[in-house]
């Protein structure tokens, strides 16, 4: 019955919804100070509007891959959608901060429930030879909102203000569930998973402590939060649930959320550590980047996003070559050379960065991120997943994901925290001179994602060359893969 559904016509309204994931990941970093002023609220408060949206992101996507096994891919995906519309709503009618980041963080739970059903329809909707046009459409939709986000971010802030970029989402979400109850097939795998209820306690209460304690530290002074309470203490018991929540894992023997066994696979335990880099360095670096254009220079949202847009167009095109070419060659160079032409264009911004720079001279350095960028995801993918034993890939997929998106709410954490306490520390040294402290903020803050770039990078060394399993094998893998 499911199969007679066009499949296409299927994998478009997944798609719309899908852009308004990624959409959201992109967007509300041009709207930075505008809602600092908007809001009348902190730089602190402000990233944590990215922060939460991230954590309650990643955290249950583990789990919420199995929902769908369970429940059936549509009736989650719907779920998803319609939380995720509704929580745009709210984020846009918020008049505070707190509220907003209430919002925030109900929304990335919908996005949660949303991103694990994705794949796993491709799989379904297409047979393995035509896999791979339909895979090319995801990635194009992944870089169409990458590039979307800052641009219609600008415009929306210039002209209607902050709140519109998230109401934006609204008419967008009611269509995309509207297509995707009439045309996604309501395929039901039932697979029954027991779902590790500790797991999911320990690991989301362990993040979030700890990038509590980061990203509140400059805040609190690093001193007390809540009575005898203190950051240190918080961070520390952040870090101890996090252990117990591995040796849970250890001695959970019926379905844990991070089979540890996994990682005795080099490939596998690199590139888990390669996604955490560039998930902490791509979410981090635009922060410093977004205030120095605006704050610093002068740039109103929408000039910003078109400043920006060139990097994410060359990324675009150069990630379907590079994944080709990723087959012919040992890929881990190739993740190795992302990593670092990304670090070096962040490094040469943090060398051109002046209070009286052109912006239109950062454009070449910009390119160098793009060209970085565009030259990590497909390869880094590949070796981290062709390796993995098939009867594992599912969970490992599940695991690479989302290392990647753990790296970007610590990113945002400690960029935000680095950011509030150069800000400060500048501004005593300068007598006050706004320009110069926020450029010599942004210029120091930026040197973190680069660092954390160059140990992506060196951890890329440890990676295999991949030899080619035959094709039955590969499909097998990449259907487990995609659940």
């Amino acid at each position: 019955m499911t199969r007679q559904a066009n499949p296409w016509a299927a994998l478009s309204a997944l798609c719309l919804g899908f852009f308004m994931i990624l959409l959201d990941t992109t967007i509300v970093s041009i709207a930075i100070p505008g809602m600092v002023r908007g809001l009348d609220t902190s730089l602190n408060s402000v990233v944590w509007v990215l922060s939460v949206y991230l954590l309650t992101y990643a955290v249950p996507m583990l789990f919420t891959s199995r929902l769908g096994d369970r429940f059936g891919p549509k009736r989650v995906f719907l779920a998803g959608l319609f939380v995720f519309t509704a929580a745009s709503l709210w984020c846009g009618l918020s008049g505070t901060a707190e509220m907003l980041i209430a919002a925030r963080a109900v929304q990335g739970l919908g996005a949660a429930l949303m991103t694990p059903q994705t794949l796993a329809f491709i799989t379904h909707l297409f047979p393995p030879a035509k896999r791979g046009p339909a895979m090319g459409l995801w990635g194009g939709v992944a870089g169409l909102a990458t590039i979307t986000g800052p641009l219609l971010g600008g415009v929306l802030v210039d002209s209607l203000g902050w709140e519109w970029i998230f109401f934006v989402n609204v008419p967008v979400g009611v269509l995309a569930i509207v297509l995707t109850v009439l045309l996604v097939p309501d395929w039901q795998p039932k697979h029954s998973h027991s779902f590790d209820i500790p797991g999911i306690l320990l690991s989301a209460a362990g993040l979030f402590l700890l990038v509590f304690g980061i990203q509140n530290g400059q805040q609190y002074d690093w001193g007390d939060v809540w009575g005898p309470v203190s950051i240190p203490e918080i961070i520390g018991a952040g870090v101890l649930l996090l252990v117990v929540f591995v040796v849970w894992q250890r001695f959970n023997q019926r379905e844990p959320l991070l089979p540890l066994r996994v990682f005795k696979n080099r490939n596998f335990s690199a590139g888990s550590v390669t996604a955490m880099a560039i998930g902490f360095s791509m979410t981090g670096m635009f922060v410093p980047l977004v205030v120095y254009i605006q704050d610093v220079l002068g740039m109103t949202p929408s000039k910003a996003g078109l400043l920006t847009a060139p990097m994410s167009l060359l990324s675009g095109i150069v990630a379907p070559f590079v994944g080709r070419l990723s087959d012919k060659v040992n890929a881990k160079y190739l993740v190795m050379f992302g990593f670092t032409a990304l670090a070096a264009g962040l490094i040469i911004i943090t060398v051109q960065a002046e209070a009286t720079t052109n912006p239109w001279a950062l454009v070449p350095a910009l390119l160098v991120c793009g060209l970085g960028t565009g030259c990590v995801f497909a390869p880094m993918s590949n070796v981290t997943m062709s390796s993995v034993d098939r009867t594992l890939a599912g969970a490992a997929s599940g695991i690479f994901n989302t290392a990647r998106q753990v790296g970007g709410v610590l990113g945002s954490a400690a960029i935000g925290v680095l950011l509030q306490a150069r800000i400060t520390s500048n501004m005593a040294a300068t007598h006050g001179n706004v320009p110069q402290a926020l450029t010599d903020a942004a210029r120091e803050t930026i040197i973190l994602p680069a660092a954390v770039l160059l140990l992506g990078a060196i951890a890329a060394t440890a990676m295999k060359r991949v030899t080619p399993r035959d094709p039955s094998a590969a499909e097998t893998k990449l259907a487990a893969a995609d659940r």
